[in-house]
C-alpha cells in the first residue's frame, strides 16, 4: 500500500506560442525513466491550447485517447471520417486501434481551450479504430463522483477497451466528501480547486495523488468545490 503526491510544479512543461501544457508523466522530449506511468495510465497532459491553434494531423496506434474539456471547445477529426466538437460536460474517446490520424483545434479563434487529455492502453492490440463522445453532463450535475469513461460496462459512460480501468469525475461542492474506488492502482488528479485526501493531505489545482493497493480512501473538496478527474486501473 503506497501514496505518492505529485505537486503541480514538479510536472514536466512544454510552452509554445499556441500551446501551455503540463504532463504528469514522461510525454515527447520530457522523458524520465522512474516517471512513465501509473498503472494502465500513461498520459495525463493538462493543455491549454490559445485562440485558433492546434494540435494538426499526427498519427496514433494502440491507445485509448480520452479528452475532457474543462474550459472552451475542441474540435477533433480523424482519417475515419469523424468529427466532433468537444465542450465542458461532453467526454469523448478515440481508439486507435490499428491506426488513425486526428486532429484537435481550438473550435474558437478569440478564446483559448483548456482540456485534460489521457492515455491508457487497450487490454487488446490491433482493433479496429473508434470514436465515441457522449454528454454527461446531467450526472456530474448531481455531485456525486461519476464514471465518464469506462472498461467495465458503466452506464452512461463512454466504452473504452480496457476491461481493469474506469476514469471517474466529479465536480464537487465545497465540503462534499465522496469515497475513492478501490483498485490496485488509483490516479487522482485535481483540475480545479483543491482537495483533501485520506493518506496523502491537500491537493492543489495540478497536484495528482498516485496511489497502489490503496483500499477506500476518503477525498473532500476544499473551500471553493473542485472538479476531480479519477483513474482506477490494474
Amino acid at each position: 500500500m503506497t501514496t505518492t503526491v505529485h505537486r503541480a510544479q514538479d510536472r514536466f512543461h512544454t510552452k509554445i506560442e499556441w500551446l501551455d501544457s503540463w504532463h504528469s508523466f514522461s510525454f515527447g522530449s520530457h522523458y524520465d525513466r522512474n516517471n512513465t506511468h501509473n498503472g494502465q495510465l500513461l498520459v495525463v497532459n493538462d493543455d491549454v491550447i490559445g485562440p485558433g491553434g492546434g494540435f494538426g494531423t499526427h498519427p496514433h496506434r494502440d491507445m485509448e485517447i480520452v479528452t475532457w474539456v474543462l474550459d472552451g471547445a475542441v474540435e477533433h477529426q480523424d482519417s475515419e471520417g469523424n468529427h466532433g466538437t468537444i465542450e465542458p460536460g461532453l467526454a469523448q474517446r478515440m481508439s486507435a486501434g490499428t491506426g488513425i490520424a486526428h486532429s484537435e483545434m481550438n473550435a474558437s479563434r478569440t478564446a483559448p481551450v483548456h482540456l485534460v487529455q489521457m492515455w491508457v492502453l487497450p487490454d487488446t492490440e490491433g482493433l479496429p479504430p473508434g470514436y465515441e463522445q457522449r454528454a454527461v453532463g446531467d450526472a456530474l450535475a448531481t455531485g456525486e463522483l461519476v464514471p465518464v469513461a469506462s472498461g467495465k460496462g458503466h452506464d452512461g459512460a463512454i466504452t473504452i477497451h480496457q476491461k481493469d480501468a474506469v476514469l471517474w469525475v466529479g465536480r464537487l461542492a465545497p465540503g462534499k466528501r465522496v469515497t475513492v474506488p478501490d483498485a490496485p492502482h488509483v490516479h487522482v488528479y485535481v483540475a480545479r480547486g483543491s482537495v483533501t485526501l485520506d493518506g496523502a493531505g491537500e491537493l492543489g489545482e495540478g497536484d495528482a495523488a498516485r496511489l497502489s493497493d490503496a483500499g477506500t480512501p476518503s477525498l473532500t473538496a476544499g473551500p471553493d468545490g473542485t472538479e476531480v478527474i479519477i483513474w482506477e486501473t490494474a
